[in-house]
């Protein structure tokens, strides 16, 4: 069965207080793009969790989020005093003034400025032991993603497949009326010969292989049978349980060629309507298409 590309997955878990949160979303693209964002303490896990995406994904725009305790990057979270790095910038800035004669009392503003005054609460070290929280947190939120994705193809699927059946009602029509064209072809042109050569034929058999050669030319048969045929592989592709939009969509782009094939060699008022039917058929099935990965 196919699947489409547009879906959207969520999960969470809590491990040590802390609630890890994993969002996916999927949107249409022709190749498959993975965006990450996390907090800065997790990057040692990208690659990871671009490559748990890659292998579940083959086709899509692909945005990962992941937050931690609600916010989308924990660098603002508890903060607490480097005091052996905060009294050591104390003394050396009492050393500097009291050397250089400099006025002024040292402030709280010069010793802030260190970016290691202060500690976060939630450092490195800790951060490693949430690795496998994370890869489970986003594991179920892929599959989550991927069963959305997975209703969203039944819908094309059943979609497409009642198109297909519209295009088999017009291209019936068609093929019934082709044979009945050349012969009204081969019928006309015959008398047009006959009314420019004043009725005097010196050679009848002549008249009828050159009449059956040019009605040849508005003979459709092989265009409806290719398009048949590509209407059969439309249909092993939607249920191949595989990747094939972009198959479908060079498939599509053949089926248009033929039916436009169809319209100029026949000539005909009620064929032409009915390539009109077809062709814009076609085109609501491409953007159908589309959407499959």
């Amino acid at each position: 069965m196919i699947r489409s590309m547009t879906g959207y997955g969520r999960a969470e878990v809590v491990r040590s207080g802390r609630k890890i949160t994993a969002e996916i979303k999927s949107l249409n693209h022709r190749y498959l793009e993975v965006t990450v964002r996390f907090p800065s303490a997790l990057s040692a896990m990208e690659l990871d969790i671009r490559r748990k995406v890659s292998e579940r994904f083959v086709r899509g725009r692909v945005e990962v989020t992941i937050r931690v305790n609600g916010e989308t990057d924990p660098e603002n979270g508890n903060l607490r005093v480097n005091w052996p790095a905060v009294l050591g910038y104390r003394r050396m800035l009492d050393e500097i003034r009291e050397k250089l004669a400099l006025e002024g009392p040292v402030t709280l503003e010069m010793i802030a400025s260190f970016r290691d005054a202060f500690t976060r609460e939630d450092d490195a070290d800790t951060w490693s032991e949430a690795g496998e929280a994370v890869s489970e947190v986003v594991e179920k939120a892929v599959t989550s993603a991927l069963e959305m994705r997975d209703r969203e193809g039944e819908i094309l699927y059943r979609d497409l497949k009642a198109r297909l059946e519209l295009l088999v009602g017009w291209l019936d029509a068609i093929a019934a009326k082709g044979p009945v064209l050349v012969l009204e072809y081969q019928k006309r042109l015959s008398e047009r010969v006959r009314e420019l050569a004043g009725g005097v034929i010196t050679d009848e058999a002549r008249l009828v292989q050159e009449v059956a050669i040019l009605a040849e030319k508005t003979d459709i048969t092989e265009e409806i049978v290719r398009f048949r045929g590509h209407m059969d592989q439309f249909r092993e592709m939607l249920a191949a349980g595989e990747a094939v939009g972009r198959k479908i969509d060079f498939l599509i782009q053949e089926m248009n060629r033929e039916v436009n094939t169809i319209g100029s060699k026949s000539g005909d008022s009620e064929i032409a309507r009915q390539v009109i039917e077809i062709k814009t058929e076609l085109a609501k099935i491409r953007e159908q298409v589309q959407n499959i990965e």
